[in-house]
């Protein structure tokens, strides 16, 4: 997968005149008006605000396994770890769409060209758009980190406030004591603690105004002091 350096073309060590410079460039190349996408250019500013956020670099920061060689750190990723959690060291492009949104314009959760609907649909940021997950950084915890008040709760895999629905890639919930196997099924998933185990994901996430999720979530009180915190 591209990395937010892939995305401007620009070297990791690249300063910041040069960043800037070729974000101008891309985003200008990367606009609907200009021959781009809706697409292209939410991802173009993406690995802007990454790179400008200090994290932009691919790999994992950590020094564990910085002199393995590249056969060697892809059999990790995919390896279970000490957890038995699946391993990543790249970090994952997220694409997320606000569920709210989709009664407003009368999309389904199904719809086959639903990502593509919200690119074109003028939504604002907070209502659509991507962002880059550290390596294990929870899908809530990259959100926050890059501005976005995303329903949460209890943060402990207790209730359902946080949680989104995949429709592309996959995650792992290191906790999770509230969701059943048919929902999980249905692609029901914890952001607080859930964290993607593919190079890319979408989300439609503030899913629990739905009937499904009507049982699991806690009070409105306790939601919106955790939300204060």
């Amino acid at each position: 997968m591209e990395s937010p350096f892939d995305v401007l073309s620009v070297e990791p060590d690249a300063d910041e005149a040069e960043i800037r410079e070729a974000y101008r460039e891309r985003v200008k190349d990367a606009h609907p008006d200009h021959g781009g996408s809706a697409r292209e250019f939410q991802l173009v500013r993406a690995a802007y605000e990454e790179i400008k956020d200090g994290g932009g670099d691919a790999v994992d920061e950590s020094s564990e396994g910085e002199d393995r060689s590249p056969a060697e750190r892809a059999a990790a990723a995919e390896s279970p770890g000490e957890d038995d959690e699946p391993r990543r060291e790249q970090r994952c492009r997220v694409e997320y769409l606000n569920y709210e949104v989709l009664d407003d314009r009368g999309w389904r959760v199904d719809d086959p060209d639903l990502m593509e609907m919200a690119a074109d649909g003028g939504l604002d940021r907070e209502d659509y758009g991507q962002f880059w997950v550290r390596p294990r950084e929870s899908l809530l915890e990259a959100a926050e980190r890059h501005g976005f008040a995303w329903p949460f709760a209890c943060r402990g895999g207790a209730c359902a406030n946080c949680a989104v629905i995949v429709l592309e890639g996959d995650m792992r919930t290191r906790v999770d004591h509230v969701l059943p196997p048919e929902m999980l099924e249905k692609g029901f998933q914890l952001s607080c603690n859930g964290m993607p185990v593919t190079d890319e994901l979408q989300v439609l996430y503030n899913v629990k105004s739905m009937p499904e999720l009507e049982d699991l979530l806690l009070p409105p009180r306790p939601f919106e002091q955790a939300h204060d915190d």
